[in-house]
């Protein structure tokens, strides 16, 4: 099976290696190639077959699917793994968006509710709330985007600390929520629940915002089954997910991932099965059939970027 882990095109400007994206500059535009490269533990952990398109194709659809609320990146997607993405000043935020309440994390909101904390992104929440909870109105929750730690800041600290102005903050916040209530509106006709999301936004040379990265990916989103939330809500039991965590916890049972050099290789099966989690996420958010790009995939891309290299 052809797996996409890495690029190194010499011809298609200056390479910059992310988590899973491998960047080309060329310019006024960037060459956003999306790998089969698996990140946890703030490494790679395995490689996903499919996965670098399933996300850049959920990405395209979803873009083309809000553009009419806000500009954004695309100017082409030549291949299945390939978005041609403009080049924006990046805003130094991150806007997160919240429709339950719910997470495990430190961060998360239902943690922070459930040290007391009751007021976020400007509504307050009553006591007595359960996790899983819908709230009352989508809150927007956002977080500094930084070299080192990312923080959760009020938007007042935001704006007294430099990372946005009050007028930009502003613009934000009604931008996200609205991607977020068309995210909702159109994964429930998928039988989804968009639970929450973090976008990324840049601006134009003209001071205009638009949204970059990626949108209501697998990866940047939490989607809960819709079918089955109400009935589990009520018995106290936690929703059906797209859920990659099974893959996390067969590498902290079987090394320590953030101390060892080397890892383990994920076993197959586990792999083969993230794969298809991943395939029918696509299918379920788009309502379309996934079809496997050609292989070998590096001579594909290649073919497909030919008119972008020097």
């Amino acid at each position: 099976m052809d797996i996409l882990k890495e690029t190194d095109f010499k011809n298609l400007g200056t390479k910059k290696t992310g988590k899973v994206r491998d960047i080309y500059d060329l310019g006024d535009t960037l060459l956003l190639v999306t790998t089969d490269r698996h990140s946890s533990f703030d490494r790679i952990i395995a490689h996903i077959p499919w996965k670098g398109q399933v996300l850049n194709q959920i990405s395209a659809w979803w873009f083309e699917k809000t553009k009419d609320i806000v500009q954004n990146q695309v100017v082409a997607v030549p291949d299945p793994n390939v978005t041609v993405a403009r080049k924006y000043r990046t805003v130094s935020i991150e806007a997160v968006m919240r429709g339950y309440l719910t997470g495990v994390t430190d961060t998360s909101i239902w943690s922070r509710y459930s040290n007391g904390q009751r007021t976020f992104g400007g509504l307050t929440l009553p006591d007595g709330m359960r996790k899983n909870s819908k709230l009352p109105e989508p809150i927007f929750d956002p977080t500094t985007k930084e070299d080192t730690h990312d923080r959760a800041l009020s938007s007042e600290e935001m704006i007294a600390e430099g990372f946005v102005t009050p007028e930009l903050f502003a613009d934000v916040k009604a931008v996200a929520t609205a991607l977020f209530l068309r995210g909702q509106e159109i994964a429930a006709s998928r039988g989804l629940i968009l639970v929450d999301t973090k976008y990324e936004f840049g601006l134009d040379s003209a001071g205009k915002l638009a949204l970059i990265d990626e949108i209501h990916t697998p990866d940047s989103s939490r989607y809960w089954q819709l079918d089955s939330y109400e009935e589990r809500f009520a018995k106290g039991e936690e929703p059906q997910y797209f859920d990659k965590e099974f893959l996390r916890l067969w590498f902290k049972e079987n090394c320590d991932p953030y101390k060892d050099a080397t890892l383990p290789d994920a076993p197959q099966d586990l792999v083969d099965e993230l794969s298809r989690r991943y395939i029918q996420m696509y299918e379920q958010i788009t309502g379309e059939t996934f079809v496997k790009g050609e292989t070998p995939i590096i001579p594909r891309i290649e073919k497909n970027l030919k008119q972008y290299a020097s």
